[in-house]
C-alpha cells in the first residue's frame, strides 16, 4: 500500500470530531495566527486537521484499511493529534511559525508515548527515507554572502533585510562568559530555519529563543542563554530599539525618571515616587544583573510582574527591582539611601520580596501582604460578611484562610427562626465559588482555605469537600480544606481512645481553648453527653476518624493536618488571643477573632547566596552577610504593614497592633548540593538546624533593634518575648501542656543570652518575624530551589502560567561532566526515568545519593529536617510530604511523627502514581546500554535523546497542587504566599 503517513501539509484538510481537544478541534480563525513554513520556504496557514489525515495514513500503512478505520484507532488518531497540537502551540498562544519539521516531530513523539511501536517505527523509516531522497535531488548549497540570508523582516512597519550578521552577535553576546561553550551557529541555523520572508522582526527573535530554550535539556546554561535573548527582545519592546547589554548602564539612568514620569502619567504608580532623587536611583542600577536570569525566571518577571501600559511593557528588570524598593522606603527619612539598599538586596537575589510585594509596590494599589486570616462568626449576617472580606482581600492578591469553626453543625437548633442549621458546607460552596470569580485582580486565581476543628460535628462531611464523586452541591473543587487538630484527639487516636463530635452552639468555649484547659472542657461536655444532657452529638473510635483523615488526604490532598496545641502554646502572642487557624499554605499562625483579621507580611532570605568557602574548601553559612541580609530585609518587611492598602478595616486594625511579618528562607536543598549533604542524612537534619538558628536569631535581633528606633508593638507587654521566653524555650510549655508525646532535639550554637538582654532593654517591634512559605514563584524568579523542599526532579518540565519550561538539575550536570558522564545517553536515560538516577547504572553511588529526588528521600528525614527548623521559628513552615509507595501504616507512622516533633503544620501529600512506580521499580537500565569505551547508545537511548523532555500526566500526583499541574517544583505555585 503506498501511503504517506509523514503528510502534513499537502493533504485536504479533514474537520477534526468534538473529541479532540479545544486546541486542535477549532478550525475556523484560532488558527490565523499560526503558520507552517515547508521546506521549500513557503509559508501556509496551520491545519491541524491535516496531522489528523496524517496519522490516519501511518496507521493505514500498518493495519491496512479495516485496522484504520475501526472506532479505536479514530479516536486514538483524534488524541494523538490534540497531544501534538497542543504541544506545538503551548508556547506560543498568541500564535507563532512551525517548520514542518517541528510539527512532524510532535507527532513521533506522540506515536511513541501512546505505545503504538509498529505505527511510530513506520512513520519514523518514512521519514528517514523522504530526508534521504531529498538530500539526493538538493541542488548545492550556496556559501551565505556575508550577512545576507535572503531574507526580509518588517521591522516598525519598514521591509528591510534580515541582517544575519548581528543575529549572529546577538546569540554570541547571549552566551558570553558562561562556562558552557555556546553553539552559535546551531541556534542561529535552528532560528533561520523557522522564519520565512517578510516576517516581523519580533518573530525573529521568538524564534531564537525557541531555538535556544530547545537545548536546556543538554546543559542548563542555555537557560541562561535563552534568558538574554529573552531580555534583548524586552528591551527592544521597552526602549523602543535594538539595544546591545554593554550598552545598559547608560541606558538605565537615562531610561528611568522616563519611566517614573510615564508611570504616574499612566495612572499605574505613585505620584510620590516622582519625589525621590530619580538621577541618583538611575545612577544605582546595575545593568550587569539582568545577566542573572535564567529563562523561568525572566519569563515569569515579563509575563505576570512587569508594569505595562496600553499593551506595551514599560519595566526592565533593574527598573522593577527599583520601583519595589522605593514604595518600600516611601516612609523612610533618608529615602533615596533606604531605596538603594533595598534594591541591592532585592536585584543580587540575596532576598526577595513576595509575590503581592513585587506585584504592587510603589503602584496606586499597594497591596503588598500576602495572607489574611480570619474568623467566620455563627450568624447569617457574620457569614456573609466573612465571605465578602474574602472578595475584598483577594481582589488585590491575598491569600486567605478562614477558621469555620464557631458556625453551628448540621441540625443544629435556630433559636431565631425555630429551625435546623444546614452547617458549615452549604456555606464553603459559596466560598468556592466566590474564590473562582474573584481572581486576584484578573492575573492569578484567588485562593483561599477553610479550616475546621477535629471536633465539629461537621467534620465527616468536611472531610469528604474535595472528593470527585457525591452531591456536587456538597463539594468545592477550588478551595483547600484542613484539618485543625487539637492535641487530646491525637492522645486518643494513639491510645485507641473514643472521640466525640459536638455542635459548636452547644460548646462554644472549645474554640477558644487548648492545651490542658481544652481537655478539660471538652472532657466536662463528655460527662453532659453521658448524662443526657447534651444530645445532639457523635461518639465513634479516634482511630476511625483519624484513618478517614488519612485516606481523604490521600485520595483528594485535602484536608491538610495541621496542629491547634502546638500553634497556640508556642504562641508569642497568646496573652491577647487565639490561633484559630493557619493560611492558605500553612505556614502563618496569627491570632484572629470576630474584630480582628491576621495579616502577614512575607518575604524570603536565599540561603544559598549566604554560603561561603571555608578555609578547608568546604562551604560554611556566612552570617556577617546573613546579618547584613536579615537586618535589611526586616526593615522591608515593617514597612509593608504602615504602607500596605488594607481592603478591610480590620486587617488594618490587626496589623497595626501587632505588627507581625514572616521572614521565610529559600534554596535549602542548593545549599546541600554545595555542601556535599544528601538530603537523607543526619548532616542535613543538622544543616537544618544551625541554618534555622541563625536565620530567627538575627530576625528576632533586627526586630528588636527596629523596636529601640521605632518602638515596640502595641501589644508587647506581657507577650512571651516580654517575658523572656523565646520560641525554643516553648518546647517546654509544649510538652508540659501535653504531658509527654513530645521528642525534640534541644540543641543551640549561638549567644542567645545577648538577645534576651536586649530584648528585655528594647522590646520587639512585631509580634511575630518568621514563616516559612512555599515561595514557588519567587524562587524561579531568582533560579533556587523552593524553600525547603528536596529536589523534585533532575531534569522535568516544569508548567506554570507563563508556560513549559525544561528544568535541569546544573550541580547534577556539573559533577556529571566533571566524571565524563554528561552525553546524549544520560540526556536520555534521565527523560526515562523521570529525573531519578537510582536506576542508571552508570551513576556512582556518591552521585546517586546527594542528588536522590523528593520521592526517593524516605520522609521521616524530610520531618526530621523540620522539627530542627520548627523549634526557633516563632509561626509555623509550609511542609510538603512526599511519598512513594503510598499505604495506611507509612501515613499513619509519619503524621503521628510530625505531631511527636513537635511540628505545628504539614502542607500537601505528594504520593507518586502507579505509572511512575513501575517504571521506577522495573529491570532498570533499559536505556542505559552503553559499550565500554564508545559511549554508544541503544536505538532506543537515541529515539529518546532526540525527543522533548515528557511534560508531567495529571494523574500523577494525588492531591494535585494549588494552582499549576504537577510538573512544578513541588508540585505548586501557592503565590498568594509566594
Amino acid at each position: 500500500m503506498q501511503t504517506n503517513p509523514t503528510e502534513t501539509t499537502t493533504s485536504q484538510s479533514a474537520p477534526l470530531s468534538p473529541a479532540t481537544s479545544n486546541h486542535a478541534a477549532d478550525t475556523g480563525n484560532k488558527w490565523e495566527n499560526f503558520h507552517i513554513i515547508r521546506r521549500n520556504g513557503a509559508v501556509v496557514g496551520f491545519e491541524p486537521g491535516k496531522i489528523v489525515i496524517a496519522l490516519t495514513k501511518a496507521f493505514l500503512a500498518v493495519n491496512g484499511g479495516q485496522g484504520a478505520a475501526s472506532a479505536r484507532v479514530r479516536e486514538l488518531v483524534e488524541t494523538l493529534t490534540a497531544q501534538a497540537v497542543n504541544a506545538l502551540v503551548r508556547n506560543r498562544p498568541s500564535g507563532g511559525t512551525f517548520h514542518i519539521e517541528d510539527v512532524q516531530d510532535q507527532v513521533e513523539l506522540a506515536l511513541m508515548r501512546s505505545g503504538e511501536h509498529d505505527v511510530a517505527r513506520a512513520y519514523v523509516l518514512y521519514r528517514e527515507k523522504r530526508s534521504q531522497e531529498r538530500a539526493r535531488s538538493a541542488p548545492p548549497v550556496q556559501p551565505e554572502v556575508a550577512g545576507q540570508s535572503g531574507i526580509n523582516v518588517i521591522d516598525n512597519g519598514v521591509k528591510r533585510p534580515l541582517d544575519l550578521s548581528r543575529l549572529r552577535t546577538t546569540i554570541a553576546e547571549a552566551g558570553a562568559n558562561l562556562p558552557h561553550d555556546i553553539d552559535v551557529e546551531g541556534i542561529l541555523k535552528e532560528t533561520v530555519k523557522n522564519i520565512y520572508d517578510g516576517i516581523p522582526v519580533d518573530e525573529v527573535f521568538k524564534s531564537a529563543i525557541l531555538s535556544a530554550r530547545a537545548l536546556v535539556e543538554t546543559d542548563p546554561s542555555y537557560s541562561q542563554v535563552t534568558a538574554r535573548l529573552l531580555l534583548h527582545t524586552i528591551r527592544k519592546e521597552v526602549l523602543g530599539e535594538e539595544v546591545e547589554q554593554s550598552e545598559m548602564t547608560t541606558r538605565y539612568a537615562e531610561y528611568f525618571p522616563q519611566f517614573i514620569k510615564t508611570g504616574i502619567e499612566g495612572e499605574l504608580l505613585d505620584a510620590k515616587l516622582a519625589e525621590y532623587d530619580l538621577a541618583k536611583l538611575g545612577a544605582a542600577l546595575k545593568a550587569e544583573r539582568d545577566q542573572q536570569f535564567n529563562y523561568l525566571g525572566l519569563q515569569t518577571l515579563y509575563d505576570r510582574y512587569f508594569l505595562h501600559l496600553r499593551g506595551r511593557r514599560i519595566e526592565l528588570p533593574q527598573v522593577f527591582f527599583m520601583r519595589v524598593a522605593m514604595g518600600l522606603a516611601l516612609n523612610e527619612a533618608n529615602r533615596e539611601d533606604r531605596a538603594i539598599e533595598f534594591y541591592e538586596v532585592l536585584s543580587s537575589f540575596d532576598f526577595m520580596s513576595s509575590t503581592p510585594t513585587l506585584f504592587n509596590s510603589g503602584t496606586l494599589h499597594s497591596q503588598l501582604s500576602s495572607c489574611y486570616l480570619t474568623t467566620v462568626s455563627d450568624d447569617l449576617a457574620g457569614i456573609y460578611d466573612a465571605i465578602k472580606e474574602n472578595a475584598l482581600l483577594a481582589k488585590y492578591a491575598g491569600g486567605l484562610g478562614n477558621d469555620w469553626t464557631p458556625v453551628r453543625a448540621l441540625r443544629s437548633h435556630i433559636k431565631g427562626t425555630n429551625g435546623e442549621s444546614q452547617g458549615v458546607v452549604p456555606f464553603l460552596k459559596v466560598v468556592n465559588d466566590t474564590a473562582v470569580a474573584v481572581n486576584q485582580g484578573g492575573k492569578r486565581k484567588g485562593a483561599v482555605c477553610a479550616y475546621l476543628e477535629t471536633w465539629h460535628l461537621d467534620i465527616e462531611e468536611f472531610l469528604e469537600l474535595r472528593k470527585n464523586t457525591g452531591d456536587e452541591r456538597r463539594r468545592t473543587h477550588d478551595m483547600n480544606t484542613a484539618n485543625w487538630i487539637p492535641d487530646l484527639f491525637m492522645k486518643r487516636v494513639m491510645e485507641n481512645g473514643d472521640w466525640t463530635l459536638f455542635s459548636p452552639s452547644d460548646c462554644p468555649d472549645l474554640h477558644d481553648k487548648y492545651g490542658v484547659a481544652f481537655e478539660e472542657a471538652y472532657v466536662g461536655y463528655e460527662n453532659k453527653v453521658a448524662n443526657g444532657e447534651l444530645t445532639l452529638f457523635k461518639k465513634i473510635p479516634a482511630v476511625q476518624l483519624w484513618r478517614k483523615m488519612l485516606s481523604m488526604l490521600f485520595e483528594t490532598g485535602h484536608p491538610w493536618i495541621t496542629f491547634k496545641d502546638a500553634c497556640n502554646v508556642r504562641s508569642p502572642q497568646q496573652h491577647v488571643g487565639v490561633v484559630h487557624s493557619s493560611n492558605l499554605c500553612t505556614e502563618i499562625t496569627l491570632n484572629t477573632n470576630e474584630s480582628e483579621i491576621a495579616v502577614c507580611n512575607l518575604g524570603s532570605v536565599n540561603l544559598a547566596a549566604h554560603l561561603k568557602l571555608a578555609d578547608n574548601g568546604q562551604y560554611v553559612l556566612d552570617h556577617d552577610k546573613l546579618e547584613r541580609t536579615i537586618t535589611t530585609a526586616m526593615r522591608m518587611l515593617d514597612n509593608v504593614i504602615d504602607i500596605n492598602y488594607y481592603a478591610v478595616e480590620k486587617a488594618r486594625n490587626a496589623n497595626m497592633r501587632h505588627r507581625p511579618v514572616g521572614m521565610g528562607v529559600m534554596g535549602f536543598q542548593d545549599c546541600l548540593h554545595m555542601m556535599r549533604v544528601p538530603f537523607g542524612s543526619d548532616a542535613a537534619v543538622e544543616f537544618s538546624d544551625r541554618s534555622m538558628e541563625a536565620l530567627c536569631y538575627h530576625a528576632y535581633f533586627a526586630s528588636s533593634k527596629l523596636a529601640a528606633e521605632r518602638g515596640t508593638y502595641e501589644t508587647f507587654k506581657g507577650s512571651l518575648w516580654d517575658r523572656g521566653i523565646l520560641p525554643q524555650d516553648t518546647l517546654a510549655l509544649l510538652r508540659e501542656q501535653r504531658g509527654g508525646y513530645l521528642e525534640v532535639d534541644d540543641s543551640a550554637t549561638l549567644d542567645w543570652d545577648t538577645l534576651r538582654a536586649h530584648i528585655a532593654q528594647h522590646g520587639m517591634r512585631n509580634s511575630n518575624c518568621v514563616a516559612i512559605a512555599p515561595t514557588a514563584t519567587i524562587s524561579n524568579i531568582i533560579g533556587v530551589s523552593p524553600c525547603i523542599e528536596p529536589n523534585y526532579r533532575n531534569l522535568y518540565v516544569k508548567s506554570n502560567l507563563s508556560g513549559e519550561f525544561t528544568v535541569v538539575n546544573d550541580f547534577l550536570v556539573r559533577d556529571l561532566k566533571d566524571r565524563k558522564l554528561w552525553d546524549e545517553v544520560m540526556v536520555a536515560d534521565l527523560k526515562y526515568f523521570d529525573g531519578s538516577l537510582a536506576r542508571i547504572d552508570r551513576i556512582p553511588d556518591d552521585l546517586r545519593e546527594l542528588y536522590a529526588t523528593a520521592f526517593e528521600v524516605d520522609p521521616t528525614w524530610v520531618v526530621e529536617c523540620a522539627a530542627r527548623r520548627s523549634k526557633w521559628i516563632d509561626q509555623a513552615q509550609s511542609l510538603n510530604i512526599f511519598m512513594a509507595g503510598v499505604s495506611g501504616k507509612k501515613l499513619d507512622d509519619i503524621y503521628k511523627l510530625a505531631w511527636t516533633r513537635g511540628i505545628k503544620t504539614t502542607y500537601y501529600l505528594r504520593s507518586i502514581g502507579a505509572t511512575n512506580a513501575e517504571k521506577s521499580t522495573g529491570r532498570g537500565g533499559e536505556l542505559n546500554a552503553v559499550s565500554n569505551g564508545t559511549g554508544a547508545s541503544t536505538a532506543a537511548s537515541a529515539s529518546a535523546a532526540s525527543s522533548t523532555v515528557p511534560a508531567l500526566p495529571e494523574a500523577e500526583i494525588v492531591g494535585a497542587a494549588c494552582t499549576m499541574r504537577p510538573g512544578d517544583e513541588g508540585f505548586d505555585e501557592c503565590e498568594a504566599c509566594q
